[in-house]
């Protein structure tokens, strides 16, 4: 058995940790802190997913093809690939064939004939992709190398009808599909997970007090300075230079239980929509908030206006406009010092304001200083 490094001698104590862990997560009761798993709360540094794309054709359409110039041209080359070459200045113009792009999601650590997802969309003027076959196409990474080769017959999940007026009805989006496992890895991507000695969980929010609390975790559970908070973000850990013994280090680890911090107070305002979505730290100044709306309605009621009898003239319109103005009495209500976020929604209940209304109050609150969050528009 190869020797690690001085805080794992050996796989025996990995095991003997976990085993440790698991006793000590059962006997522990459940506390009112909200806790996480190390593995949803951060990612290992180097185990990331890579983005593929490619270009090719899908045949077999039912005449729902596009007649782009570079779709002709790309299957005039296709067609000088398997030794037909078509005539100079003739142009396919098949309705069959659609071009498109094939993007996919290279997951960390695949392996050579392993399969994954792929989307086909088209990029011309087809119609539909329903019934069609993507050719092989071969999918690139950003440096331009070859990692997976795509092809299969497409799962469309929209369709699409028409009529000879030009009227048409579409459900969802016949122009893109998917292949299930539609594309064969070809080249594994480098990293680095085997090298140095050490080990770096990113957060996925950066966070000070969750970084302090996950390198006390750790220090507890495997002894002081294994681990180290490098920033609100990075804890880097010492890890077995062993690949077996690190990928049984990291598998306890990812479980350690940690008490995440509460977020900032932050208020979300999604302006098209209309969801507002406010924080549980959200806190209030005393104020005192009215809000009231001014309604104004225009009815037209045009009369006609018929001439006498044996008259000469011609039935004339009369426009006669009513414009009425509402003005709500809505009354006016207090927010005490330190108010929570359930006083603030029942207030704001009371008075029946809607989600446009609300976005007005708290954007003044914020403005006069009241409203002791991060207001974020999106």
């Amino acid at each position: 058995m190869m020797k690690a490094v001085s805080l794992m001698p050996g796989v025996a104590l990995i095991r003997s940790v976990a085993l440790l862990l698991v006793l000590s997560l059962a006997a522990t009761p459940l506390l009112a802190q909200t806790t996480s798993r190390l593995k949803d709360i951060t990612t290992v540094e180097g185990v990331r997913s890579n983005h593929l794309i490619g270009y090719g054709l899908v045949v077999g359409l039912d005449g729902t093809g596009d007649n782009a110039p570079f779709t002709n041209q790309t299957f005039a080359n296709m067609m000088n690939q398997f030794g037909i070459t078509l005539p100079p200045g003739v142009n396919p113009r098949s309705q069959n064939v659609a071009a498109v792009t094939v993007n996919a999601e290279l997951p960390p650590f695949a392996k050579p004939g392993q399969s994954i997802d792929i989307t086909v969309s088209s990029i011309g003027n087809a119609s539909s992709l329903r019934g069609g076959t993507l050719l092989m196409t071969p999918l690139r990474g950003a440096d331009g190398n070859v990692y997976a080769v795509a092809q299969g017959s497409l799962v469309v999940g929209g369709f699409g009808a028409g009529g000879a007026d030009g009227s048409r009805v579409t459900v969802n989006v016949p122009s893109v599909g998917r292949i299930p496992n539609g594309a064969m890895v070809e080249r594994e991507v480098a990293n680095f997970f085997g090298d140095g000695d050490t080990l770096t969980f990113n957060l996925h929010h950066p966070d000070f007090t969750t970084a302090q609390r996950i390198e006390e975790v750790i220090n507890n559970l495997m002894g002081p300075g294994v681990a180290h908070a490098m920033d609100p973000i990075s804890v880097r850990v010492r890890a077995p230079r062993d690949t077996s013994q690190r990928v049984a280090f990291l598998s306890v680890l990812e479980n350690l239980q940690v008490a995440t911090a509460e977020a900032a107070a932050r208020v979300i305002i999604n302006s098209r929509t209309g969801t507002i979505v406010i924080g549980q730290n959200v806190r209030v100044a005393p104020a005192a908030v009215t809000h009231g709306s001014l309604t104004v309605t225009i009815a037209e009621a045009p009369q006609v206006i018929q001439p006498g009898p044996f008259a000469d003239g011609e039935a004339q319109v009369q426009q006669d406009t009513e414009i009425d103005i509402t003005q709500e009495n809505n009354p006016m209500f207090k927010f005490d010092a330190g108010v929570t976020l359930d006083e603030i929604v029942r207030a704001v209940n009371q008075v029946g304001a809607a989600p446009g209304d609300l976005m007005a109050i708290l954007e003044a609150l914020k403005q006069a200083g009241a409203l002791n969050a991060q207001l974020i528009v999106i």
